[in-house]
């Protein structure tokens, strides 16, 4: 029995059932069989019109869109975005060097600092060269910069004066003197268009002209700099994705399949499937993202494994004497129901993503159900109607092949020998396989949720180095804002209102962790000590000398509200929350001595580190949920308790194995290795599902519960082992993303799948054929191994 079950194709006709475990959508690929020229014509229609849809497709590059929902405090940090645009707008120059001070280097410092202010987008900038000297009675303040810099020793005492400044020290300028930081507004019009690329590019160009031959290193940072490095990063990864996933489908088919026509009809669809898919997100308004740019390679994953399926068998079948028509009909017929089930649980993990808080992944698990609709209808659709138009000449073909299949014909007495060693101790083994998921799910459990802002944004180009640099020299880069909001019976400049915004500023410099500290004291405080007036007229008046936009970054247009910010360093979120908490918490003494005045601790950094660890555990938790969802599915669709059991074990192993080797990292649980146990979850049950269906079908009148797991191994491992190489290549090619996040995302869906395929063999194979054994002697025997015993 074994040498028929290495040797033998499926030539039997599908047999008559009771019941069809997709409910008969199978047979919508029957459709390519019968109108194989006119379905060609509606695929062609239907391309030109994804090619208009993928030309509408954008590009979200916002730092926010992650934990954009509808709560009150996204609310909030959009409502203090909107009436202090400061941050959002702000191109960071960070120039650093042991001789940063130097006469010579200050000079050219100075010369990049006036040219900046001529680039084309720019309307305002903040540096070291803003400050200003004590103001003198009825005159305005002079430059703490003279045009012409002293020279010798009254140069020296200049530079104690400069660095002893209370404007520009440890804000501007570290206090060891080596950094400076140059604040660049950027025109709002500029950020938000492709115009952003040639402004930032005229920055960089004035820099490297200005600083030449002075060995500063000069760096950008700042949000307009990070949207354009990850829509950089996003517009680059989708050519490298859909040309690796092009190629590593056609060379896997084409080396195993030998022939240019099985190539196309197993690796097209899937490329055409992303195509439409494609169009479909772009007319239906979608934007590309961190987590959408990755939906090319999910498509392939998606459809390539369900259309290596559907040819293997047309092609063994095609070998076995069939023609054409018949060949590709029974495949839809034997195979199509699994490809129908694969492709349910793949979309009810996209449906589990909706219980995410935020936008972004509830649009990614939008987007991921409507691709897997549009990839099942072209796999279901095309593998027929390209196999009918392009097979030539079935009876040559089936006798090169029957004696030349060295490839395929490896893989299946692989295959066999794995079968035989699993199916000899099915009891041991199924109970090692219970003691491995089950230790593997502890180090899962300990898993703990991390967030950084750097793991959003390019890590390969200056931002984040800058950033760096910032969070070493000047206590962060990253804003943190408390908002003050007046009753109606108060103004900005009432005594009143001045004190609680000078108790807010005292507690936010006081907060461990929080620096770089600016609000209307800022400039009080330094009145009153340069100036020796608190005057309330004097703060008035200088606040309206000030540019507007540089007013607009503590005081709102109407004067209704102000916002006293400062800067944290980029950590993990576990450790800005304690900051986070405490701020607020001390902001409690100044809510109750002043009723009517609200104030609130918001910025990206609160944002973050609030809700990042509970929306990572609320998708934790949403993935436990699916593991008992899809296994109750694929067993009502099978009408067998049996299936379902035998089904969860394989099914969880993959993603406790990938969280093991997540805590062995140090990695712990971030938004991407979530969302990518969750979707691979759904994925990598296609093994599961497809060897189920072949061995329900394999499952006759006396034959054993051994000869079925043993003939399934061989007919379908060989397909399932090419497809797991094809989708991890496809997967593991984001490794070369500039985004920290997506590399994560594909190496660790990578990972999955192999393991998926892992489990599939070693685990899968002996408890399904303990199962079917328990089943046979509560029936009292009988030598029928059927997997849809109740």
């Amino acid at each position: 029995m074994l040498e028929r079950n290495r040797d033998a194709a499926d030539v039997t006709a599908p047999a008559a059932r009771s019941h069809s475990i997709a409910f008969g959508l199978e047979r919508i690929g029957l459709i390519g069989v019968r109108a194989p020229i006119l379905s060609c014509i509606i695929l062609l229609a239907l391309v030109i019109g994804a090619v208009f849809g993928i030309q509408r497709i954008k590009i979200d590059d916002s730092l926010s869109q992650l934990f954009r929902s509808d709560t009150r405090e996204f609310r909030q940090y959009e409502e203090v975005t909107k009436r202090f645009p400061s941050t959002e707008f702000d191109v960071l120059v960070v120039v650093e060097g042991k001789t940063l001070l130097e006469r010579d280097n200050l000079e050219k410092l100075r010369d990049m600092v006036t040219d900046l202010q001529l680039v084309d987008g720019v309307r305002g900038l903040i540096s070291l060269f803003s400050a200003r000297q004590a103001p003198e009675p009825g005159k305005l303040p002079a430059a703490l910069f003279p045009p012409e810099l002293p020279q010798g020793a009254d140069y020296d005492k200049f530079i104690e004066t400069v660095k002893s400044n209370e404007i520009i020290r440890g804000k501007l300028l570290s206090e060891d003197g080596t950094l400076a930081l140059v604040v660049l507004s950027l025109q709002p019009s500029i950020v938000e268009s492709s115009g952003l690329s040639t402004t930032i590019g005229q920055i960089r160009q004035v820099m490297n002209d200005d600083l030449a031959g002075t060995k500063l290193t000069r760096e950008l940072s700042g949000v307009p700099v990070m949207q354009l490095e990850i829509r950089n990063a996003v517009e680059r990864d989708g050519i490298i994705y859909n040309v690796a996933g092009i190629l590593a489908g056609c060379l896997i088919a084409i080396l195993f399949f030998r022939k240019v026509s099985f190539m196309v009809v197993a690796a097209f669809p899937p490329l055409l499937a992303i195509l439409l898919a494609l169009g479909v997100l772009g007319w239906a308004n979608f934007s590309l993202n961190m987590f959408l740019n990755v939906m090319t390679p999910l498509i392939m994953v998606i459809s390539f494994s369900d259309s290596m399926q559907l040819t293997f068998a047309a092609r063994d079948r095609l070998i076995a004497g069939e023609d054409k028509y018949s060949a590709f009909r029974n495949a839809v017929l034997v195979v199509g129901p699994a490809c129908v089930l694969t492709h349910a649980t793949a979309g009810i993990s996209f449906i589990a993503l909706q219980f995410s808080n935020s936008d972004l992944i509830r649009s990614f698990g939008e987007a991921g159900l409507l691709a897997t609709i549009i990839a099942l209808l072209a796999v279901l659709l095309l593998v027929p109607v390209f196999g009918v138009l392009l097979v030539r000449d079935e009876r040559r073909f089936a006798e090169k092949f029957k004696k030349a299949d060295w490839g395929v014909q490896a893989l299946r007495r692989f295959c066999a020998w794995i079968a035989v060693r699993m199916v000899g101790h099915p009891g041991f083994f199924s109970l090692l396989a219970l003691l491995v998921v089950g230790g593997l799910a502890v180090f899962y459990a300990n898993l703990e949720p991390r967030y950084r802002l750097a793991d959003q944004v390019p890590d390969k180009q200056q931002a984040v180095a800058a950033s760096g640099r910032l969070d070493a020299k000047l206590t962060g880069a990253n804003p943190i804002d408390v908002l003050i909001e007046f009753p109606k019976d108060e103004t900005l400049y009432s005594p009143q209102t001045l004190a609680v915004i000078a108790e807010v500023h005292k507690l936010v410099e006081e907060q461990a962790g929080v620096g770089n500290v600016w609000s209307l004291e800022t400039l009080r405080r330094w009145l009153a000590e340069k100036a020796h007036t608190d005057d309330v007229a004097t703060l008035k008046e200088y606040v309206d000398l000030l540019p507007k936009h540089l007013v607009r970054r503590f005081i709102s247009k109407d004067q209704r509200a102000v916002v006293v910010s400062g800067r944290v360093p980029d950590r993990d979120s576990s450790q800005i929350l304690p900051v986070v908490d405490k701020l607020d918490h001390a902001m409690d003494a100044v809510r109750h001595a002043h009723p009517g005045y609200e104030i609130a601790v918001t910025g990206l950094s609160a944002i973050a580190a609030r809700n990042s660890a509970s929306m990572i555990e609320k998708l934790n938790h949403g993935l436990t949920i699916e593991f008992v969802l899809v296994a109750v599915f694929i067993g009502l669709a099978f009408r067998s308790v049996v299936v379902m059991f035998a089904c969860i074990l394989p099914g969880i192993f993959p993603v406790v194995l990938s969280g093991t080797v997540l805590w062995a990292l140090g990695e712990g649980l971030q938004f991407a290795s979530v969302v990518a146990l969750t979707v691979s979850f759904g994925l990598g049950l296609s093994a599961t599902i497809h060897f189920l269906n072949r061995l329900r079908s394999e499952s006759k009148p006396g034959v054993s519960a051994g000869e079925a797991v043993e003939r399934a191994t061989v007919l379908m491992g060989p397909a399932l082992i090419l497809t797991t190489v094809v989708l991890a290549c496809g997967l593991v090619v984001t490794v070369f993303s500039d985004l920290p996040s997506l590399r994560l995302f594909g190496w660790l869906s990578a990972f999955a799948m192999v393991a998926a395929l892992v489990a599939d063999f070693l685990i899968l194979r002996p408890t399904a054929m303990w199962l079917l054994t328990f089943a046979e002697r509560l029936r009292g025997g009988g030598g029928q191994a059927n997997p849809t015993t109740k």
